[in-house]
């Protein structure tokens, strides 16, 4: 892994294969780090002809972190924007996209294929409306247009995720686990020791609750991109399970409905789930190839 300055931050990035070969970007979702994009998936996907990049979103992982709001000031901006109020944000779904294009500025890459799951799904949308002509393609999995109001989780999930992080390692470990079953869905049994292993390492590699709740405010705070997408000429794969309480199957199919031939994959029984390619996603990763490969 790396460190290099890009938009005016520091970003920790790894790559994987010939970097001669077409470039793949891959933005991790809410919260995650570059380490929920496995290894296994990345080495996959670079073995296959590209040259594959992950990184730590700004407030997350080996990243910049952003000061200057308490948990609590996070929490009431939060529950404002639940009402519908206007707040300010640290930073927006646009300044994320940025921090893409800096991080390819800086490694000299003018083109890319752009995926995105969850947030990182709005994120490379908006790369994509901003820099067309650098953007091969583009992947949007576990996302929608932009318009939260109109994909809200369900009451279940969105109690979930209103619960404050907890400190001490092992009941964030639990509380983690009981998230993710929680928006696992119904098609594949839970891998129980994948994902403790996996919020385990992300927890040692670096712990900023406040950065979660900072990028919520982004994902909340964001724009309407749907007519935006409408007028977009870029070949796109829009991912999403048809049992997702966290973002619903509608706005995967919003998004897909937006963007002019766009190609729109349902998977079965799937939820809002992290990529494992023993659960899901060696099927997704087989169409993103074939994604690319055609663009």
């Amino acid at each position: 892994m790396a460190s290099i300055t890009a938009n005016g931050i520091q970003i920790e990035y790894e790559t994987f294969g010939d970097s001669t070969s077409p470039a793949l970007l891959l933005i991790a979702g809410l919260g995650c780090q570059l380490i929920h994009w496995p290894e296994a998936l990345c080495q996959a996907i670079a073995d296959s002809g590209y040259h594959v990049i992950r990184y730590d979103n700004r407030d997350k992982g080996l990243s910049s972190k952003f000061d200057g709001l308490t948990a609590d000031e996070v929490m009431q901006k939060i529950v404002a924007l639940f009402r519908k109020q206007k707040v300010t944000v640290p930073y927006t779904i646009e300044d994320m996209a940025m921090d893409a294009t800096g991080l390819l500025d800086a490694l000299k890459i003018d083109k890319a294929h752009i995926c995105g799951m969850s947030m990182g799904g709005y994120i490379a949308q908006t790369f994509v409306l901003k820099n067309p002509a650098r953007t091969l393609s583009l992947t949007s999995i576990y996302s929608t247009p932009g318009n939260r109001a109109k994909y809200p989780p369900t009451q279940e999930v969105t109690d979930a995720m209103m619960q404050r992080e907890p400190l001490e390692r092992e009941a964030n470990i639990e509380q983690s686990l009981g998230f993710f079953k929680l928006t696992y869905g119904t098609g594949l049994e839970f891998d129980d020791a994948f994902h403790r292993s996996l919020f385990a390492r992300a927890y040692d590699r670096s712990f900023c609750p406040e950065g979660t709740g900072r990028q919520l405010l982004a994902i909340m705070s964001q724009k309407d991109r749907e007519a935006d997408l409408r007028q977009l000429n870029i070949p796109s794969l829009i991912v999403h399970g048809d049992a997702d309480p966290l973002v619903p199957l509608a706005g995967g199919k919003a998004t897909a409905d937006a963007i002019p031939g766009a190609e729109f994959m349902v998977v079965k029984g799937m939820g809002h789930v992290l990529p494992n390619l023993n659960a899901y996603w060696s099927d997704i990763k087989d169409a993103m190839i074939n994604h690319m490969g055609k663009a």
